[in-house]
């Protein structure tokens, strides 16, 4: 799914207006949830300064809420599915696995 898809409510000619768009922020709304939820049950077991794997989770269950957010913004304002580092469109697979994708697969590797 382009950002063109979504912007148009195709992906791809194959859905009616805005699916493509809402199925996106399903799919980024679920993430939210999913990952507000587990910071839920990591505040909730105790002290996470005195466990440094549960600070690193917490960390890292933070950072993708912002990356979500960041998505869902994107998404607003149309140009969600298209890489920040190359602006060519984020495949469609990858964004089914990684909603919140900001690069390509390509792109990504080189940031790393």
């Amino acid at each position: 799914m382009t950002v063109d898809d979504v912007t148009r409510g195709t992906a791809g000619g194959r859905e009616p207006g805005g699916a493509a768009a809402r199925r996106a922020r399903e799919r980024l709304e679920e993430e939210r949830y999913t990952r507000t939820a587990e910071l839920a049950v990591l505040e909730q077991q105790g002290d996470l300064h005195s466990d440094e794997a549960a600070l690193a989770r917490f960390d890292t269950l933070r950072k993708t809420l912002e990356e979500v957010d960041a998505a869902l913004a994107r998404l607003d304002v149309g140009t969600y599915g298209t890489c920040e580092g190359c602006g060519e469109p984020i495949p469609e697979g990858r964004l089914e696995i990684l909603p919140y994708a900001r690069f390509c697969v390509r792109c990504q590797q080189r940031r790393r």
